[in-house]
């Protein structure tokens, strides 16, 4: 059972590694995404300001259009005006004209409005330009950065799959089931270890009959907390192994001396 889980612990090292890539992928794809969504922005700010001028453009002309009629109005009545003996004709003219100067004055101060509100729209769309210019210059290098960061994580991604793939041919078709179901659920490590017979995956005291149980290693044994399936470190047998290296290493000072 032991040398079985072993392959399984060989399988989740691989997959967690595959994990961790596809998440750095997103978080670059990600990046392109808000590079493009920027882009987008701009451009169509870009596009809206153009249309706000083209509508003032249209505007003033039409304004224009507008004190061009009432000038030859005025000129009209003026002309009338030469020819006329009575009073309450000439008044009524000079009336006319005297409104009829007002409404151009009024509309010269609109276009002279519409005008300023021309330029300064037009000093935005130009600011506008240069931000997408600059954005577009920027932002090359940087997704040309990208795209060769998620192809290098599609090739490594390619190789630990082949690993897995041949260590999948080894392992325990039954047990590798339960532990792709568990994975599936918690993306995330599913064999752990006991570690001070507290599981080290939801971090929860286990009783010592379970430790016990783990520690004989004839079953899988699932925390009764998390359902992660748990196995026995030997940190006694890693602890004499480094304690027996380190008298060798004296033995050799001593040799030496």
């Amino acid at each position: 059972m032991q040398e079985a889980l072993k392959v399984i612990i060989n399988i989740q090292e691989l997959d967690m590694k595959m994990i961790r890539l596809m998440r750095l992928k997103k978080e670059r794809q990600k990046e392109l995404s808000q590079i493009e969504a920027l882009r987008k922005e701009l451009h169509q700010q870009f596009s809206e300001k153009e249309t706000e001028i083209k509508e003032l453009d249209k505007n003033i002309d039409q304004h224009e259009q507008k004190i061009q009629e009432i000038t030859a109005k005025i000129k009209k009545l003026e002309t009338q005006q030469a020819s006329i003996k009575k009073v309450d004709e000439f008044n009524a003219i000079t009336q006319e004209s005297t409104a009829a100067e007002r409404e151009k004055l009024s509309i010269e101060q609109k276009v002279s409005d519409l005008v300023d509100k021309k330029v300064a729209e037009e000093e935005l769309l130009e600011k506008i330009k240069q931000s997408l210019k600059i954005s577009e210059e920027s932002s090359a290098a940087l997704e040309q950065e990208i795209f060769s960061s998620v192809r290098l994580i599609n090739e490594e991604g390619a190789a630990l799959k082949t690993q897995r793939d041949a260590l999948a041919q080894k392992a325990d078709s039954e047990m590798l089931r339960i532990y792709e179901r568990l994975l599936k659920n918690k993306k995330d490590r599913v064999v752990v270890p006991i570690e001070n017979r507290t599981c080290s995956g939801c971090h929860i005291v286990l009783t010592a009959q379970h430790e016990n149980l783990v520690r004989k290693g004839e079953n899988l044994i699932f925390c009764e907390h998390c359902s992660r399936v748990h196995y026995w470190e030997d940190s006694e047998a890693t602890e004499s192994g480094d304690a027996a290296a380190g008298t060798k290493r004296r033995r050799r000072r001593m040799a030496n001396t």
